[in-house]
Formats: structure tokens, sequence, C-alpha cells
């Protein structure tokens, strides 16, 4: 369960990036007071074109970021309060991989295992299962440095799921990937789905949003201007397809703005 009540960020802005933005704002909020909840055993989509504050928000779920204001309960832990014990319960895939390039895929996920304090013999079965499902047994102990994207990708997506979190965020996971790539971390999804943990993610691929998601968030500008289940979001809609929809209401949002 996540639970989103008021959340804010505002970032300060110092003389260089206020020159590069063509402001005299000493500050700028891109996250303004979203309040939203994601349920266990559904996917939800975070939507909003870019720059509307969807990775901001997701690296505050995740307890990279601490919030200006506002409140977030991950699995009914206090994540502004209590990170570390949330951290414990959440698994976060964003496309910045981070890997270690000396280390095998092997050495890796049992390196973070281990530091999540899960046994050896846990760790062995969880990476067997991710394995498997990822199609990685043929390159688990060549040297990451030495792996295409998408085989990192798949690496990433291990050290994300190998403490079983309850909680998963997805910021873009399949941006840039191939088609195969993309099913696997597609399949993965709906099987955090079935197992009843709660999945956010953001995407800008519609057909996505569409074949995944039983709820919808849009937001721009750090607004939220959509928050509801895709049945709602479907039963409400002006134009013809979701794709059309979301710009639609986007655009009614700068409509309104003005």
């Amino acid at each position: 369960m996540i639970h989103v009540e008021n959340l804010s960020k505002t970032f300060s802005l110092n003389a260089r990036q206020r020159k590069e933005m063509g402001t005299t704002a000493t500050s700028v909020t891109a996250v303004d007071n979203l309040s939203f909840d994601c349920k266990p055993g559904r996917v939800s989509a975070l939507l909003g074109p870019n720059g509307a504050g969807k990775t901001t928000t997701l690296r505050m779920l995740s307890t990279i970021f601490t919030p200006t204001s506002g409140k977030i309960e991950i699995d009914g832990i206090d994540a502004i309060k209590n990170p570390e014990e949330a951290r414990r319960r959440i698994g976060f895939l964003t496309g910045s991989a981070g890997l270690y390039a000396r280390l095998t895929p092997n050495e890796l996920i049992t390196y973070f295992g281990k530091l999540y304090g899960i046994e050896d013999a846990v760790i062995q079965s969880r990476k067997e299962k991710l394995f498997g499902l990822l199609d990685m047994h043929d390159f688990q102990n060549k040297r990451i440095g030495k792996l295409s994207t998408g085989m990192k990708q798949k690496v990433s997506i291990c050290r994300t799921m190998i403490h079983d979190p309850q909680v998963v965020i997805f910021d873009e996971p399949t941006s840039g990937l191939d088609v195969i790539t993309a099913e696997n971390i597609i399949q993965l999804i709906n099987d955090c789905k079935n197992q009843g943990k709660t999945v956010i993610f953001s995407s800008h691929i519609m057909s996505e949003v569409d074949l995944l998601c039983d709820d919808i968030s849009i937001i721009y500008n750090g607004k939220l201007l959509f928050n509801d289940t895709m049945e709602a979001f479907r039963s409400q809609m002006q134009a013809p397809n979701l794709t059309a929809e979301f710009i639609r209401i986007v655009n009614a949002s700068k409509t309104t703005a003005q």
C-alpha cells in the first residue's frame, strides 16, 4: 500500500540555474500538493509529459528525495520519519542503472541480497527464479561492464526484486529497451500484481498503460489532473483513444492556467 497526502517538493535555484531557466525566482516547485493511494494487487500508472514531476514523485516515494511537505506511507510505515524501514519494503527501478561494472550479475545480486540481510539459501533461490524469468543464465557470470543495455536493465530488475519487496516502483522501466526485454518487464509487473504487491510505474508508452494498469494518475506542472481507476478514465473519455485523451486533459489544464 502507498498512501500519499498533500505531497510537495520545492527545489532552491542558484544563480546559474536561474539564468538557464530565464527566471528571477529563487525556487521551483516540482511537485505541488499531490494526494493519491496505490493499493495491493493493483498496478497504478503515474503519467505526465516531460518535466511534469513524475520522477521527483517516485524518488520521494522511494525515499531518495525528502518531501518539502506532505505525508508518505509505505506498507503502513511513515516513509519520512522512518525511511530506512520503508526502504526495506520498496523495490525501485530507474533508468539510471548505477551498476558495478567489474562485478558479474551473480556477484552483484548476491551482494545486494546480503545487504538486505537475506540468508544465502534464500538469495540463491530468488536468483534462480529471477534469472529464469529474465533469461539471464547465459550471462550471469560475465562482467556487467561488458553487457548490453538490455542485459544491464535485467540486472537492475534483479537488484530491485531480490529482497521480495511489497511495494515496487518503476520509473519508465521499458524506455529504450528491445521488445523482448520490455516484455520481460511487463511479465514481471504482472507477476508482482498477482502476488498481491503494490505497483506504481511511470511510462510514455500508452499501450503498456492500457495493458497493465488498474488505476491512473495524471500530473502536469506538479499538480494532479486526474486520479481514478482505469475503468473510470475510459468511461469519461472525450477523445477516441488513451493517448488522445491524455493529451486533451493536459492541454485543458494549460488552457485553464492561462
